[in-house]
């Protein structure tokens, strides 16, 4: 493929610098999810080093008050034949020789600009500034001039008639390009090619693979192709190298020849069947030393590694669920304040526990990702997720990352950010570790944004199906067990306790702070207790937070706080008795179908699942309640359990 400059009829015209590095070409917007954005520069001369020289982009919304948002330090890259610098991400075609993420070039009205300086000075939210200014576009894309910014840089001499250029409408399929005389074109792309036709022509090579997955022990070929032939053995090597995938994961020849007069070679990569769980990985195949005379037209071709040594937990999935396997982490005496209490002394008490400042601890938003791969680990694989709502595991690898969330998970609040209140700031970006953490109050509603008891991991798509609904406006996807309402139901329960100015209540508020619908929530959380994934959720959070969800300890709290018991006196050591065996028995049994409960002390939950560990059908009884199991014959299982404690029996359905 050659590449061709079309010419567009659309010429905007600016003074712009004599300068040895100017900004040759810009595609601030493409079709779609933004991911071919790219800046192209050129320098004087062909293999001018950058080193000295800093990109900084500066956003013209009222919001952006022309600040700095993202900033590319040059040192250490170097322009080619042609004296270009291409900037974009791993999508652009050619491949840029500096990668950035997925779209991160706004559309306008907005600026870019070279200086000479580093990133360090022009940390985010740096005004736009003429202090040592190289050149500079000011670009939209079809919006209004923004005056403030053009006036910050025509203060600088050789940019007094500096204008703001524009791409085209969004979603526009133009890029801006200089001209040789410092005008500029909306015109077809044309990334890594100067923009008049002229320079050396560069033989273009891409890699090619039969699938993006693979799993150990399999192996796989990598085509390389050019799009010429070449005149000489072209010599290269690649490398498979990412993270925590390394040479002992793989084999097979990374260093290659296409010979002349031929424009193809292939090569066969093993990946290495190893007894580890190292999780799911991905190999980056990437050219590691192309000659200059050669173009990247793709490359970090991303290869999943699935490992096959993955963990099975000792406890089911939410939707197959255990209970009793997994006891709570929580201190000796932990609840012990909340002894002899009721009402608004109870629900103040349970708060001083799980927002006392002197001890808990609130975590950055990007270190709830770390969590979730822990607290949400799929029972049944390791190296997944388990994604509340659409009930199912999901790889970790799939976390999102760009706009596009079509196949992958990302963070849940159960009690929606735009309802709560609480938002970002620019340090929730960092992962710094359970150790790195902010003092927190029950004032501090801020911190609900990155509490872990309340974020769950969860399909993208469905996540933006729930949006700030209510639940009971939301009860989750078509077809689904609803084995989450109980979780999310003690999820929200806990932000209502845990922090000032949040609350749930009955019906569905439009009003901040508050959240429903609280008749729903609470019939959720008793027909769907607490099981060994949501326990050993609590301890993992607990970790990090050094706070627990009380209800998931102490079920039986919700009801001395919004239900039937309100106003009762808790006493733990009477509350969270054992049931007792002896007293407690079922009859008939075998049984044709309705079946009784005699002995129970207390409201008990009743679930029933096949001999395989199939939930089949949940209960809320008392004493003496009876059941209609309406099965078939065969040997079931129930699950009884009132006040966090659990008997199991089996029954035989018999219609002899």
């Amino acid at each position: 493929m050659k590449y061709l400059l079309v010419l567009a009829a659309f010429v905007m015209t600016s003074t712009v610098a004599i300068s040895q590095l100017v900004i040759n070409e810009l595609d601030c917007d493409t079709p779609g999810i933004d991911d071919m954005e790219f800046l192209e520069l050129l320098s004087d001369t062909p293999n001018f080093p950058l080193d000295g020289f800093v990109v900084v982009f500066f956003n013209g919304s009222e919001n952006g008050g022309n600040s700095s948002y993202f900033t590319v330090d040059l040192d250490g890259y170097v322009t080619d034949v042609n004296g270009l610098l291409l900037i974009g991400s791993n999508s652009v075609k050619p491949v840029p020789q500096f990668l950035i993420p997925q779209n991160t070039i706004q559309n306008g009205a907005d600026a870019v600009a070279i200086y000479e300086g580093s990133d360090f000075n022009f940390p985010d939210g740096t005004l736009a500034t003429i202090d040592n200014l190289i050149d500079v576009l000011i670009y939209d894309t079809s919006d209004g001039d923004d005056e403030d910014m053009i006036n910050i840089f025509r203060a600088h001499p050789d940019f007094t008639t500096i204008q703001q250029i524009n791409e085209g409408p969004g979603n526009n399929t133009n890029s801006i390009q200089r001209n040789i005389d410092g005008t500029y074109t909306s015109t077809v792309p044309t990334p890594r090619k100067l923009n008049d036709g002229s320079g050396i022509d560069l033989n273009g090579i891409q890699m090619a693979v039969a699938q993006t997955q693979y799993g150990e022990g399999e192996e796989f070929d990598i085509l390389f192709t050019t799009e010429d032939y070449v005149s000489e053995d072209l010599n290269f090597d690649i490398g498979l190298i990412d993270l925590s995938f390394n040479n002992a994961d793989y084999s097979g020849p990374t260093s290659l020849t296409i010979v002349a007069g031929q424009n193809s070679v292939s090569t066969t990569i093993k990946l290495i069947d190893d007894d580890l769980d190292e999780g799911d990985e991905v190999a980056v195949i990437r050219f590691l030393n192309l000659s200059e005379q050669f173009l990247a037209l793709n490359n970090n071709v991303r290869i999943r590694v699935v490992d096959n040594d993955f963990v099975i937990a000792p406890y089911g999935v939410p939707t197959n669920p255990t209970f009793g396997i997994v006891t709570s982490s929580q201190p000796v005496g932990y609840y012990s304040n909340l002894d002899a209490k009721s009402g608004d002394d109870l629900r103040q008490a349970l708060q001083d526990i799980i927002a006392d400042p002197s001890v808990v601890r609130a975590q950055t938003y990007s270190d709830i990702v770390d969590i979730l791969y822990e607290a949400d680990q799929n029972p049944a694989n390791s190296n997944q997720v388990w994604l509340v709502y659409s009930e199912e595991g999901r790889a970790k690898l799939d976390f999102q990352t760009t706009s596009d969330n079509n196949g992958k998970w990302n963070r849940e609040h159960t009690f929606p950010r735009s309802r709560a209140g609480y938002s970002s700031i620019e340090e929730d970006e960092v992962r710094d570790g359970v150790d790195i953490f902010w003092v927190t109050s029950a004032d501090s509603l801020r911190h609900g944004n990155s509490d872990a008891h309340a974020i769950r991991a969860a399909d993208g798509l469905e996540n933006g199906s729930r949006n700030n609904q209510h639940y009971g406006e939301y009860i989750g996807p078509v077809g689904t067990l609803g084995s989450f309402r109980g979780d999310v139901a003690r999820s929200v329960l806990y932000m209502d306790i845990r922090y000032n100015g949040l609350e749930i209540v009955n019906g569905f508020p439009e009003i901040e702070g508050q959240m429903g619908d609280l008749a729903t929530l609470l019939e959720w959380h008793r027909n769907d207790p607490p099981d060994d994934y949501e326990m050993n959720r609590n301890n993992v959070v607990y970790e990090w937070q050094r706070n627990r969800n009380p209800f998931i300890d102490q079920p039986d709290l919700v009801e001395y706080i919004w239900g039937e018991k309100i106003g009762e006196v808790w006493d733990q050591t009477v509350t969270t008795h054992e049931i007792d065996h002896s007293n407690v028995y079922v009859y008939p049994n075998p049984t044709s179908d309705m079946i009784y409960i005699e002995g129970l002390q207390n409201r008990a939950h009743v679930d029933v699942y096949s001999i395989h560990g199939q939930k089949l059908n949940s209960y809320l009884m008392k004493d003496k309640s009876g059941i209609s199991l309406n099965l078939p014959d065969g040997i079931y299982m129930l699950i009884i359990t009132s006040e966090g404690e659990l008997l199991t029996q089996k029954v035989i359905v018999s219609d002899e």
